[in-house]
């Protein structure tokens, strides 16, 4: 089959573009004989892909973050099989890096996640060649692409909010993890239904819910979730894109009207 005709059934453009490459990678792999990588791609990228190489029975490949959580990985293609831990490791270091900021004392505590990616994107840096970024008071961990790890470092300083900062290149194993800060909310819902609970958690309507889901920016445990009748279940884990990530950690109630009350573990 031509790559056209596996890629037929793909309405999306940007769908079929990601594909495309992916059988590109493929295909260098196969003839080059190395590992060959993607950039980053997102959760729903990665969902995306998981079941198109699941449909075309392609398995010599594993995803990559810079850690075990990470929400943006990159995916990598091996030529075969049996590639040993040691060549994976290898490739592992070579492929990220990480741009960390140190801040100095009077700008500690100061900056979102938000703040970093927002000037990072302003110094025209791509989307796809950044991962996830792990933020403290301190400063943060960026993870990048090997390959934009230097100009970015040195960029950086270009930024009115970073020009105080230490900013240095370090290697993916040296990466900090940094204690993620979990919320317990109660939400009360009319039924289990996927838009009742993203309307909840995003706090929105219930039609604008609907539009999120529609959005394809809704997540059960790392798979694309597009209807919205979907029940949820005890310790499904939801991820709405710009929202947040958040548990279903326990059903605690009903009330008198018959609506059921919800724990939530939400992350920050």
């Amino acid at each position: 089959m031509t790559k056209e005709q596996i890629l037929a059934e793909y309405k999306k453009q940007e769908d079929k573009l990601i594909l495309s490459q992916i059988l590109d990678k493929i295909e260098f792999a196969k003839r080059r004989g190395k590992i060959e990588n993607s950039d980053f791609l997102d959760m729903y990228q990665i969902a995306l892909v998981k079941n198109f190489l699941r449909k075309i029975d392609y398995t010599s490949y594993d995803f990559y973050g810079g850690y075990e959580d990470a929400e943006r990985n990159i995916i990598k293609v091996y030529e075969k099989n049996d590639i040993s831990e040691q060549e994976k490791e290898a490739n592992n270091k070579e492929l990220l890096k990480i741009i960390r900021v140190n801040l100095k004392e009077e700008d500690k505590g100061k900056f979102s996640h938000r703040n970093y990616l927002g000037g990072i994107v302003k110094l025209g840096i791509k989307r796809e060649k950044v991962g996830d970024i792990l933020v403290s008071d301190d400063g943060a961990d960026i993870i990048v692409k090997t390959e934009i790890a230097e100009s970015l470092k040195n960029d950086m300083y270009k930024l009115t909010r970073f020009q105080n900062a230490v900013i240095e290149i370090k290697e993916i194993e040296e990466l900090r993890k940094v204690e993620t800060k979990v919320e317990n909310i109660s939400i009360i819902v009319p039924s289990l239904r996927l838009d009742n609970i993203v309307s909840d958690l995003a706090r929105t309507s219930r039609s604008k819910a609907n539009e999120i889901i529609s959005q394809e920016r809704v997540f059960v445990n790392g798979q694309n979730a597009t209807k919205p009748s979907k029940n949820v279940k005890l310790n499904d884990v939801i991820t709405i894109r710009g929202k947040g990530r958040f548990i279903i950690k326990e059903f605690t109630g009903t009330t008198r009207s018959g609506r059921t009350v919800v724990l939530i573990e939400k992350y920050q």
